[in-house]
This record gives structure tokens, sequence and C-alpha cells, in this order.
């Protein structure tokens, strides 16, 4: 009999909680109807990113490559609206857009506001002492290069922003001429289009310069504004359509053989998101420089050989002679620019990078020519 009056207890306690529970309930839902929604996630931050480069041109695909790891890294809490080159300002307007706040972000390179100051070429497009971009981004981390381009930027120019580099390029062709360039001497008197300390490197070697964004290459080799070019890449220049105005693709050279992306952001902007947003968006750059290098080592040859094989260019590796002729060139316009207190302390601080770094480099590298000689006989003549 105690054990069938327990049995019925537990029962009727059982039934009397689910009742409570269920009028408990009923009462928070009929309180929640007449108070406060319930609170939703957090929208996110958007971030309004403008790059240098027309819609189709790989640059904006590796750009799309960063913000697709800003979003991720950041759990959805940042968003990046990227958009084009003249969607808001033009190619080369990005960095004051950013400082005037009418821009959050950027995607471009230093050398398009080398007027502004010729050391933000140094950033970019300068005098290679022998290092190629992997080392010299390096020096922006381990060299001093961060603070020397903070220093540029906010203490010299007094601009609002902070800007980082990544994707180490791999050293630009020669350029694009309607008969190969065997000797330097052909390149006196030549209408040529580059940017940066190129310009002036071209002008030393007696060139006429234009310095215009890459989707005004093409148009004014056609209206014979110029008559030759370079811009950066197989893939950029097939794009731009390079191969219809030109037939002679010289690669190799040393106008600029170093440079990198540059990821500009409104100072004040920035430092309004929480830390770990700051360091998504900064460490999201490092993170792109691999994916952009991947994506590069596989696009350029790709497009390099169909340049050759379904567009009938001729593809040279520019001549010894001329590499020096542009290392002469310079050392040329080097001195004067030195006289630049600033100026001259950067490349103090590359040269003394290079002279330690490259060492090592080619002390530790194998003869990687010779392998491939050995495995792919007869591809290569140089």
């Amino acid at each position: 009999m105690e054990s069938v009056n327990k049995a019925t207890s537990r029962r009727n306690f059982l039934k009397n909680t689910t009742v409570a529970t269920a009028a408990t309930a009923g009462a928070v839902a009929g309180v929640g109807s007449l108070a406060a929604p319930a609170v939703l996630a957090q929208a996110p931050i958007v971030l309004k990113m403008q790059s240098s480069w027309p819609s189709s041109d790989i640059f904006q695909e590796m750009a799309k490559q960063y913000v697709e790891r800003v979003e991720a890294m950041s759990g959805g809490r940042l968003k990046i609206d990227l958009l084009p080159a003249g969607a808001v300002v033009a190619a080369f307007q990005v960095q004051d857009a950013c400082h005037d706040g009418i821009l959050d972000a950027a995607h471009s390179v230093p050398v398009y506001w080398y007027g502004k100051n010729k050391a933000a070429s140094l950033f970019g497009t300068g005098p290679v002492f022998g290092a190629n971009a992997a080392q010299m981004i390096a020096w922006m981390y381990h060299g001093g290069g961060n603070e020397f381009y903070r220093e540029l930027t906010q203490d010299i120019l007094g601009l609002d922003i902070v800007g980082f580099m990544g994707f180490p390029m791999p050293a630009q062709p020669f350029g694009w001429f309607k008969k190969p360039i065997e000797n330097a001497d052909q390149v006196k008197g030549m209408k040529y289009r580059t940017v940066g300390l190129a310009a002036d490197l071209f002008q030393a070697m007696g060139a006429s310069v234009a310095q215009l964004p890459g989707g005004e290459i093409v148009p004014a080799m056609e209206r014979g504004v110029i008559d030759a070019f370079e811009f950066n890449n197989p893939t950029s220049d097939m794009r731009f359509g390079s191969q219809d105005v030109a037939k002679n693709y010289m690669l190799s050279s040393y106008h600029q053989a170093s440079e990198s992306f540059e990821f500009i952001f409104s100072k004040r902007k920035y430092e309004s998101l929480p830390p770990d947003l700051q360091a998504v968006l900064r460490y999201a750059v490092e993170a792109a420089s691999t994916a952009n290098y991947a994506l590069a080592m596989h696009q350029y040859s790709q497009d390099l050989d169909k340049l050759q094989k379904d567009h009938g260019v001729n593809v040279k590796r520019t001549p010894e002679s001329v590499l020096k002729a542009q290392l002469a060139a310079w050392d040329k316009i080097l001195p004067p620019l030195m006289k630049d207190a600033y100026f001259k302390k950067v490349v103090d601080s590359q040269k003394a990078w290079c002279e330690r770094v490259v060492f090592y480099d080619l002390m530790n590298a194998p003869d990687y020519k010779l392998a491939y000689q050995h495995y792919f006989p007869g591809k290569i003549n140089f």
C-alpha cells in the first residue's frame, strides 16, 4: 500500500510540475509579447573599400581574396563593400579619399601617390639592391620599413591613414614594344608608360614618360600618346588587350623588380574598431599575401602561355646590356634624391638590409635554372 501511495505521489508531483511549468512559460510568453522583442544578432560593421583596379583585372580578384578572409576571420562581424577603380574616386585618389573619410579603406600601391613625395616609391618601386619582393616585404616587418612608412604617411604628409603591405609581386616585365628591344639606345626618345621612380629611371635612359592608370594604357597606345608601356604581369596585360596593340613582350627588368599591394585604412575608422577586429584587418593582409601569390603563379604562367600560343606574341627576355643600363640609370637618379634626409635614411636602411639578407639568400639558394634545364632541356635559351 505504501509503495502505491508513493507512486501516486510521484505521478501527482510530475503532473503538477508540468502544469506549473506550462503556466509559467505561458506567463513569460505573455509578458514577452507586451515587452520589447527578442534581441537580434548584432549587424556587421561594413567598410567601404575601393581599389585602384578595373573590375576585370586580376588585382581586383586578389582584393576579393582579402575581403573573403576578413569576413571569415571576423566571424561575419566585419563586411567589406569592395568597389573597383572609379566607383567613388579615381584610381590614383584612393589615399586622399581614405584620409578625408570618403572611403574607409583602399587597395592600391604606394607608387600611385608618388607625386606627393618621391619616397613613396621606396615602398614598392625603388632600387632593387639585388632583392626580390619577398625580401623587401621582410624589410617592412624586420628592417624598420613599417615605421618608415608610418612616419612618411602620418608625420611628414599628415595623412589620417594607417596602411599595411602585402603580396610580394614577381618582378614586372620590361614591357610591350612594337619592335624587340635589343639595346638601351632604342629607349631614347621613346614615349613610355610607367609610374613612380621608374618614371625617373626611364627619363634618365632618355625616354619621355607618361604616368597612367592601368585602364588608360591601351587606349593611349592606340591613339599614339605612348609608343610602349609596362603595367605589371601577363594576366593584367592580356586582359587590358595589350596583345592587340603590340606583339613584343619583354620580360625581366630592374625598373620595378619589387612591389607590393598597399592596404590603406582611414585611421579614425580603423581605431574606432575593437582591438580584435583591428587585428583581423591587419593579419588578413598576411593571409591574403599567400593566396595572392599562389593565384599569381598559376594565372600569370598560364596566361603567358596563352599570349604566345593563342595571340602570336613574341616573348623575349630583356638583354643583359639593357639591365646594366637600368642599373647605371639608378646610380644616376639616386644621389640627387638622397639629398632629402628622409629619403636617404630609408634607402640606407634598405641597402644595409639587402647587403645582409640577399647575401644569405644567394649563398644558400641552389641554382634553380640548372635544375629546370635538367628536367626540361631546350625549354629556355638564356
